[in-house]
């Protein structure tokens, strides 16, 4: 794995442990796509760093678990902003 990639997962791994933030949101701010943040993260960074990735994985699981929630959030916003 190249030098690059390997800092970028540990930076992005670094983000969402400390913001708990959604792939989304990781990918807006390292200008990348979901599909590489997803990939750094589960399929890179258990070969860097396994207990890091445990943690990371905590977090997407409890992302995934509460994304209902977040949508139903948007939606009641918008709605509010139209009416």
């Amino acid at each position: 794995m190249q030098e690059y990639i390997q800092r970028r997962v540990l930076e992005v791994s670094t983000y969402i442990l400390e913001t708990k933030a959604t792939v989304r949101r990781a990918a807006t701010v390292f200008e990348v796509s979901k599909s590489t943040i997803h990939k750094d993260l589960t399929e890179r960074l258990p070969a860097l760093d396994k207990k890091l990735a445990r943690q990371v994985r905590v977090v997407l699981e409890l992302n995934k678990a509460e994304r209902h929630l977040r949508g139903g959030e948007a939606t009641r916003k918008k709605y509010k902003e139209m009416g």
